[in-house]
């Protein structure tokens, strides 16, 4: 037989059987005989996988392969995951359309400088090193962008303050529904912060300036607007600025604002039912211990489940609602023994110091005694006997503490507003 030579290649067939389809790859070269042209198989490829077949084809139709790492030299990686995931949650709320309506660098700053917060909090300068690093500044065009040119983003970001809120109440706030509303504070370090004061420090940060801020939130928590006070700013006195801005800057009617107990006071009260505001806030446990005193609410009648509503002479126009609730109680327990038991070991040590006579008289024993009750604050759990040569402690029940540890939570609603809310606005 004559040698033959022509060109190889891979011929794949397919044909349908019983609803499946099955396909032949074969090696096979073309040649001419007595001038027809034929074809002669040389194998059958259908054992290789569906890949290596496509290389083979390929190969044979000129391409030329070679290992990766002859023709790729690997520059740089860098991480891309966290700040990809943040980018498109960001987008999908549409932050850069809350930002503006342009796009402009500012904006692009901005949305770097979000997200780096979120992934990894750090100054300024250390975010423009950090997010080099990253695919971030690649992505948003921010790789050449400096500490100053941040800062002013941030000014351009607060001339726009006003008009992001407002974009921001039109999609989470609408007129009858609620509004949360809470103060923190930050302390500061410097003296040149016009609005660093000294005040109540949530921090424990003793002797430090610090800054008020609040947060208004739609009902679900999500944050609508934020508003910065001196740090000496009194709790109350935030509240009624958040009820002029839902009415004046996102023109919103019949809210009900909710606070806590310290934010929502008698003054301010009376100035949002002026404006037909609700609310909803908490009584103090002295109002608590008031109403147990007069039998309006009888701890044995409660639940673990429902509320229910009662009203009270002290509250006129209002509705209490009150219920129990067991988890925090078992919580305020558990704090509590901890708290007598850390007491009693402090009293112990001065009985020991008077059995012993290293502690003598009355007076010297109560000054001891009190140091000691002032510690935890637990004193109304004690009962104590102060002799000259004498102290003797011991434990009240918890029948003869009023209202018995106060195990359960009270609120108060407004009813001027009864039809802003389903259930009628509540005070929180």
């Amino acid at each position: 037989m004559p040698s033959r030579s022509g060109p190889v290649q891979v011929v794949t067939t397919t044909r349908p059987y019983k609803g499946r389809v099955y396909s032949t790859h074969l090696l096979r070269r073309s040649f001419r005989e007595d001038g027809k042209v034929k074809n002669e198989t040389l194998g059958n490829l259908s054992h290789l996988p569906d890949a290596l077949v496509d290389i083979v084809r390929r190969a044979l139709r000129g391409e030329a392969f070679v290992p990766a790492g002859e023709r790729f030299e690997i520059v740089a990686s860098q991480p891309h995951g966290d700040t990809a995931a943040v980018l498109r949650a960001m987008r999908r709320l549409e932050v850069a359309g809350l930002l503006g309506g342009r796009p402009c660098r500012e904006a692009d700053l901005v949305m770097a400088m979000i997200a780096a917060r979120i992934v990894a909090p750090h100054t300024k300068l250390a975010t423009t090193r950090w997010w080099g690093s990253r695919t971030l500044a690649e992505d948003l065009a921010v790789a050449d962008a400096g500490e100053d040119e941040l800062y002013g983003a941030l000014d351009w970001l607060l001339a726009r303050q006003d008009a992001i809120e407002r974009k921001l109440a039109k999609r989470h706030l609408a007129s009858g529904g609620l509004a949360l509303y809470d103060l923190t504070s930050s302390y500061f370090e410097g003296s040149h912060c016009p609005l660093a004061a000294r005040g109540y420090n949530r921090d424990g940060k003793k002797g430090k300036l610090q800054v008020n801020w609040g947060l208004l939130a739609d009902r679900r928590g999500c944050p609508v607007a934020v508003s910065v006070f001196e740090g000496n700013t009194a709790d109350p006195a935030t509240l009624l600025p958040q009820a002029d801005k839902l009415r004046r800057q996102f023109g919103l009617h019949d809210m009900v604002l909710v606070g806590d107990r310290g934010m929502i006071s008698k003054a301010s009260i009376e100035q949002l039912q002026a404006e037909r505001f609700g609310w909803i806030t908490a009584l103090k446990s002295g109002q608590i211990r008031s109403l147990l005193h007069d039998g309006a609410v009888q701890m044995d009648l409660f639940d673990e489940r429902n509320l229910f509503e009662l009203e009270h002479p002290d509250f006129p126009g209002e509705r209490l609602v009150a219920c129990r609730n067991p988890t925090l109680a078992r919580r305020r327990a558990h704090k509590r023994t901890a708290l007598i038991e850390a007491t009693t070991a402090e009293l112990d040590k001065v009985r020991a110091r008077v059995a012993r006579g290293t502690l003598r008289g009355a007076a010297a024993i109560g000054v001891r005694v009190g140091k000691g009750l002032n510690k935890y604050k637990v004193a109304k759990h004690f009962e104590l006997t102060i002799q000259t040569a004498h102290f003797q402690l011991s434990h009240r029940s918890a029948q003869g503490r009023a209202g018995g540890g106060a195990r359960w939570h009270l609120r108060a609603a407004h009813r001027a507003c009864a039809g802003a809310h389903a259930s009628g606005p509540s005070r929180a």
